[in-house]
């Protein structure tokens, strides 16, 4: 190390992780090039390897990038800048042997309670962001999940739940097979009689290869351990989630014990990050966490970066709620801390459905739990015949696979019925509430091929009213009823029609190559906006952007596109202006949503008449961001619902507010930043913030306000379906052109079958 001190002149530096090293000052050659010869210590024998490293210049970050971010302007030069200022705090957390997940940071120190062969640990997210006061350290508390640092066979004792290795599943582990040849000596003898090292298990367990496929080296699972500080990124069973959100819950005092005071820091940059002339002086904001030190580090010191304390503390204002949310005989529904009932009222307009009948996946008794619906339903204004049909399944098909299951209860139900029409709705009673291989089978059937409407439920002998009014708000929806109107208090959408459209892509896991599905909800009726109806389609794997929003055929005047079926639907006699709320987009991709996205529309629009052009309003909603904010007399309660922050911590380059429009119930608070992106219908500021507030409370299947709006949660709540529905892991359907592409080569995706006539003008996502 004392060479390579030599070397780069004993500077401070800063590393991202991946190919750039910045430093205070020039290096003393635009080019280095070195080796460094790392010692194995772990081993008996003397082990080298030798890595050949060549640093070259690659650009320099001029002081007044960091000055014109502080000013307020967005320089050429941002990402750059920023990304600098984020390697720093990257670089502090990596000498303090923290696990580094891009802008996060973790330590052992801060493990809970470990499940499953995992273990939650909390840390730190860090990075520096442009706000309206200057440029500002954005710190919240982050929880990943770690694999135990335990014995591997412990380990997958721990993860498979079993009680002893001897029953471990080893079709669930990962398995390399090594080169059929003879051996000398097994591994257990090697182990046992060479190295006299005892083993108790290994005798009737598998190895582990630590070599590579062609030259295996096996070594018995008992002599392993996990080493610290290692994520878990598989997918995790429902169980692991639900405890793993319990792990990640603080209420906002317990967060705020966590974090330390927020300080006001002087920021003095000369010859900053690769040969830098001027010296400025800089005051901004940022927040800071106890036990860090960032006063003690080199570069932040080389910075001239001082720390001292205050929490920045921004103005808020808590709109009020929709004055009316009307419900069925006459009643209005007044929310209360963003809440409100059905308690004795009806809904705005009760479905009626001429037959149904019940499927029960269960092994419990449905006629307590559907007579209970029933008799709700009625009291809410719903016209429900009394008697139904009970499908119950054979015992001896539970064991069989989802697909299989569903297959034999529709052929039951077609012998029962003889010939008769099927029935108009079908409540299916699962066993399981969450991750049922029936589920996805079930609304493949009714949604693609049978067209009926269904409301899957688990089995409950649960029957207070909140629980089955939360069953029937569903249910009513799905079946063209509306729970409550929503009156717009806004004249730029009660005088002029409008719809609002919702749009979000769910992809698939990680690393997978399952399809993306893209989803667009549209509002059917103005100035309500509590009916939508749904468009989805497939695209290319992780491909964000919405590629096929307009898809014309060659040589004709035809669009295969999103819009052009929701153009058909909504506009053949009337013209509209669009409201358009987009989510699931990063910063880096606002600009493509609108190069992208918007331009599809409006060609989508010109082709229906190139007369016609409606205004739009283009708003980005943002969710995973590190924004909190804690009330400063009441620290141990969430903000109230409506709480808005439009200054001092927003983005200065575009209108943005913070809004959290729910009631936090558990953990803290957090609000959705929204990004006002386009705007030629001409709304105020507070009118677009009303407006956004509003949409919170139109979300047919709650009786609160939710985080976000309502047309992106529609849009969400679809794609996923979609996603369960379609099954893609073993999907077989043919390949189509009109995917959407991640290179500039069209890439085949698996077809979306159409959804049924009977059921495509439903919220059948609800």
């Amino acid at each position: 190390m004392n060479k390579l001190g030599i070397i780069l002149q004993y500077k401070n530096f800063a590393y991202d992780g991946e190919k750039t090293l910045f430093t205070v000052g020039p290096l003393p050659q635009e080019e280095l090039d070195f080796s460094v010869v790392l010692e194995d210590k772990s081993s008996s024998k003397s082990k080298t390897k030798t890595f050949n490293v060549v640093i070259r210049f690659a650009t320099k970050i001029s002081s007044r990038d960091i000055k014109s971010i502080l000013q307020g302007d967005e320089p050429n030069e941002l990402k750059d800048a920023v990304r600098a200022m984020d390697a720093i705090l990257r670089q502090n957390a990596a000498t303090r042997n923290c696990l580094l997940v891009r802008q996060s940071f973790f330590d052992t120190k801060y493990l809970l309670d470990h499940f499953e062969g995992v273990q939650p640990c909390r840390g730190f997210h860090s990075s520096f962001r442009p706000t309206q006061n200057g440029l500002s350290l954005n710190m919240d508390v982050s929880t990943t999940l770690l694999v135990r640092a335990v014995p591997v066979i412990n380990f997958l004792v721990e993860n498979q739940r079993v009680n002893r290795p001897s029953l471990i599943d080893w079709k669930k582990q990962n398995q390399a097979n090594g080169v059929d040849k003879k051996v000398e000596v097994t591994v257990y003898n090697y182990f046992t009689k060479l190295l006299r090292i005892e083993l108790r298990d290994s005798g009737d367990l598998r190895c582990i290869n630590v070599g590579k496929l062609t030259r295996p080296t096996y070594i018995p699972i008992e002599l392993c351990e996990l080493l610290p500080l290692q994520r878990y990124t598989k997918a995790l069973t429902s169980s692991q989630r639900s405890k793993m959100v319990t792990a990640s819950e603080q209420n906002p005092r317990d967060k705020l014990n966590m974090l330390n005071e927020v300080r006001s820091l002087q920021f003095f940059v000369y010859a900053l990050i690769f040969l830098l002339i001027l010296i400025l002086t800089f005051k901004f904001h940022l927040q800071a966490l106890q036990g860090i030190k960032y006063n003690d580090d080199p570069m932040l010191k080389e910075c001239g970066v001082r720390i001292s304390s205050n929490f920045t503390e921004v103005e808020g204002r808590i709109l009020a709620a929709p004055k009316l949310l009307k419900a069925g005989n006459g009643l209005n529904l007044f929310p209360k801390d963003g809440r409100w009932n059905f308690r004795g009222k009806e809904f705005a307009e009760p479905a009626t459905f001429p037959s149904w009948a019940v499927v029960n996946f269960s092994r419990g008794n449905p006629h307590s739990l559907v007579d209970a619906l029933i008799k709700l339903g009625r009291e809410k204004g719903m016209k429900i015949p009394p008697s139904y049909e009970v499908f119950e399944e054979d015992n001896q098909l539970k064991s069989e696979t989802g697909t299989i299951r569903v297959q034999k209860m529709f052929e039951s139900m077609k012998k029962q019925f003889n010939g008769a029409p099927p029935p108009n709705f079908i409540i299916c009673i699962l066993s399981e509430r969450k991750n049922s291989d029936v589920y996805g089978p079930w609304k493949k059937r009714t949604l693609f091929q049978c067209g009926i409407v269904s409301q899957c439920i688990a089995y409950t002998s649960n029957t207070n009213e909140h629980y089955l009014t939360n069953v029937l708000l569903k249910i009513n929806v799905k079946f063209g009823g509306l729970n409550s109107l929503l009156t717009m208090d806004c004249s730029r959408v009660t005088t002029i029609p409008t719809i609002v459209i919702g749009m979000d892509v769910c992809h698939g896991s990680t690393g997978s190559n399952v399809p993306s599905i893209a989803a667009v909800v549209s509002s059917t009726g103005s100035p309500g906006m509590s009916k939508y109806r749904a468009f989805v389609r497939t695209q290319s794997p992780r491909l964000e952007m919405i590629a096929n929003l307009f898809d014309p055929v060659h040589g004709s005047n035809d669009d295969h596109g999103i819009m052009s079926n929701l153009l058909l639907f909504l506009l053949l006699n009337s013209k509209c202006n669009n409201n358009e709320c987009r989510d699931g987009v990063s910063e880096s991709q606002f600009a493509q949503v609108l190069t992208i996205e918007l331009e599809q529309i409006r060609k989508a629009c010109k082709l229906w008449d190139e007369n016609w052009s409606p205004k739009f309003t283009v708003i980005i909603s943002v969710k995973r961001h590190h924004t909190r904010f804690f009330q400063s007399r009441s620290r141990d309660k969430n903000v109230p619902p409506g709480t808005i922050v439009d200054s001092g911590i927003c983005s200065p380059y575009r209108n943005n507010f913070y809004l959290c429009a729910h009631t936090g119930m558990l953990g803290t608070s957090r609000p959705i930043h929204y990004h006002v992106l386009y705007d030629d219908i001409g709304f105020t500021t507070d009118e677009l913030q009303k407006l956004v507030h509003s949409l919170s409370y139109a979300y047919q299947r709650s009786t609160s306000a939710i985080s976000q709006v309502a047309p992106v949660m529609y849009a969400h709540l679809a794609a996923a379906q979609m996603a369960t529905a379609m099954s893609f892991e073993d999907n077989s359907e043919t390949s189509s052109s009109h995917g959407g592409a991640t290179t500039s080569e069209q890439v085949p995706v698996p077809v979306m079958p159409k959804l049924h006539s009977n059921v495509a003008k439903s919220m059948f996502f609800c």
